[in-house]
């Protein structure tokens, strides 16, 4: 048998999905059910601006979505997707993308979210949050007065562990 010369790269080749955890590729494809608010399995223009209103941004301009939209290489399927965060996740340190992923929520950069609105979601949406792991996580970390809670600080905690004096 002839040795095989360079194997062309398939645009979105299966090989992605060893870039992962099963547990996480099991995180991506709920993330991507619920962005996939049509359920055609595929992301659209019209699937992230819904996406967005469920997460109460209503106004998000189209030179926006269609900015996200053709980051992809064509029409956005779960490979296409997974491909796509295992290309920005490569290299990041865990805190900036768990960063990454508080700020949807905080579209002004604040540093902090309305306790209300992320207990909300993590009982809502996706692995469904019960009341008393909602309880466990504002134990150990309490909103602000204010009713807020810092994310910056809970990701530097989660990925760095807590500094003891």
């Amino acid at each position: 048998q002839a040795p095989k010369k360079a194997k062309k790269k398939i645009e979105g080749g299966s090989n992605v999905f060893s870039m992962f955890e099963q547990t996480q590729i099991q995180e991506f494809k709920e993330a991507f059910t619920i962005m996939d608010q049509n359920r055609d399995g595929f992301i659209d223009k019209a699937d992230l601006r819904d996406t967005f209103a469920a997460l109460g941004r209503l106004n998000v301009k189209n030179e926006e979505l269609e900015e996200m939209v053709k980051e992809a290489p064509g029409p956005i399927n779960f490979t296409v997707f997974l491909t796509m965060f295992g290309e920005k996740l490569k290299g990041t340190d865990p805190e900036e993308t768990i960063l990454n992923a508080f700020k949807i929520f905080d579209p002004e950069g604040k540093g902090r979210i309305k306790a209300d609105y992320i207990k909300e979601m993590l009982m809502t949406q996706a692995d469904r949050f019960s009341q008393e792991e909602i309880k466990q996580m504002f134990a150990a970390f309490p909103p602000d007065v204010s009713g807020n809670l810092d994310y910056k600080n809970l990701c530097y905690v989660i990925t760095h562990g807590e500094e003891k004096d």
